[in-house]
């Protein structure tokens, strides 16, 4: 099978599952083309894990488009189908209009590119299209699949906030149109149900859950030797990680004369004013920020850590891959009850506490930093529960299958009928 995958961004500094998702496939005997919407960031290749050698996967597989170029290219795609092309653009930046200016924009370039490599990629050769990001990818890989190559299946994989939760431009329409949605936890497919299912028909049935996995044999499960008093976190810092919470409970255990340290790993926006903050709290002598790290430092960071705290405050992360990564090199996850956190650490696989809760967060913490033995448990669960839930192999060849046995089965109307005034999803869209 020869499949087409568009991403937001490839190479990155946060893909790791993405890569991870894509040698999975590779493995389980997949042809893999990567499509990236963004522009090409030769420097974030030394960010690569998994994708980072030429015999694993060639460069020439990896397209980016320039949009100067892309404009011309896709108005050539256009012009060749424009009663294909028009109204499904039109109704994608009507869609976009509703959400502001951005999403408007991003909505924009997502067509271009995606009638740009219409034009310029020999696409009568792919078996599959999939948009690996349900939102702007997906808008670009759909119009791809119109122009290109409509009689393959098409499937779309949703995964948080970006989106699925924050702004799904054109959601029902690809819904509707998808052969598979494929998600990563079991609380998205109950989200996806429960806000689109009225409005989609036949959705339950094309909705399969396929968990980002690990390679194993990368993440050496060592719960002894840890530094009994540093917590980690990892990950972007935006609204929504909920880090300033980590910050204030590492404050309550430090102010009753707990020694810890926290290392904050990542950049963002957000890092100025939790920096800010330390300071303001009294404890920026006991917090670290090292800024974005490779992964392989990453990976060293958490295995000396005695616990990871994810303190997300809402459903925008869906479920953190760095959780499961840490539950893989047995460090004892602390994590926010929401979104698909539960799906991993319930059953005593980790400590769950509710979000935006400084104190619930500080009991947790300085109760597991003080409990050795308790630690080791839950580390010994939760590589457990990794073994037999996130392995990479596994996950990608179960995926594969499904790919393999997928027809395109979803009518051309279910998204042509959406066009009409009068239509349900054009009115949802």
């Amino acid at each position: 099978m020869r499949l087409a995958v568009f991403t937001s961004e490839y190479p990155a500094l946060a893909t790791t599952f993405f890569e991870r998702d894509v040698r999975a496939l590779l493995d389980a005997g997949i042809d893999v083309e990567i499509f990236a919407c963004r522009p090409l960031d030769p420097d974030a290749w030394r960010y690569s894990i998994a994708l980072d050698d030429e015999s694993i996967l060639p460069r020439s597989s990896i397209h980016h488009l320039r949009l100067p170029h892309g404009v011309g290219h896709a108005a050539r795609a256009v012009a060749r189908r424009p009663a294909t092309a028009l109204p499904l653009a039109a109704a994608s930046l009507a869609s976009a209009a509703r959400y502001g200016a951005l999403p408007f924009a991003k909505t924009a370039c997502a067509l271009a590119k995606g009638a740009g490599w219409a034009h310029t990629i020999q696409a009568a050769s792919f078996d599959h299209v999939m948009g690996y990001w349900g939102n702007y990818p997906a808008t670009s890989a759909l119009l791809f699949h119109r122009l290109a190559t409509p009689d393959v299946p098409f499937s779309i994989w949703l995964h948080a906030s970006t989106d699925l939760f924050r702004t799904p431009v054109f959601m029902r329409r690809k819904l509707a149109y998808a052969d598979n949605i494929i998600t990563c936890c079991d609380f998205n497919r109950s989200y996806i149900v429960g806000r689109f299912a009225n409005h989609v028909p036949g959705l339950e049935k094309r909705i399969h859950v396929s968990h980002h996995g690990l390679d194993l044999a990368d993440f050496p499960f060592v719960p002894e030797g840890r530094e009994s008093h540093r917590v980690i976190a990892v990950g972007r810092m935006c609204k929504g990680k909920g880090f300033e919470f980590l910050l204030r409970a590492a404050r309550l255990l430090i102010a009753r004369g707990d020694d810890v340290t926290v290392e904050l790993v990542g950049d963002g926006d957000e890092r100025d004013s939790l920096q800010r903050l330390a300071t303001h709290l009294g404890i920026a002598d006991s917090v670290v920020f090292p800024g974005w790290l490779p992964f392989a430092e990453v990976r060293g960071a958490m295995s000396r850590a005695a616990l990871l705290v994810h303190p997300s405050t809402g459903p925008g992360d869906g479920l953190p891959n760095v959780i499961r990564e840490a539950m893989a090199v047995g460090t004892p996850v602390i994590g926010s009850n929401v979104a698909g956190i539960p799906d991993a650490l319930a059953g005593g696989c980790g400590v769950l506490v509710p979000p935006c809760d400084e104190v619930a967060l500080a009991k947790a913490m300085g109760r597991l930093l003080r409990d050795a033995d308790g630690r080791r448990a839950i580390a010994v669960r939760a590589r457990r529960r990794v073994e037999a839930d996130y392995d990479l192999r596994r996950n990608g060849e179960r995926l594969a299958r499904l790919l393999w046995r997928t027809r395109r089965g979803r009518p051309t109307r279910a998204l042509d009928d959406a066009h009409q005034t009068g239509s349900p999803l054009a009115r949802s869209a």
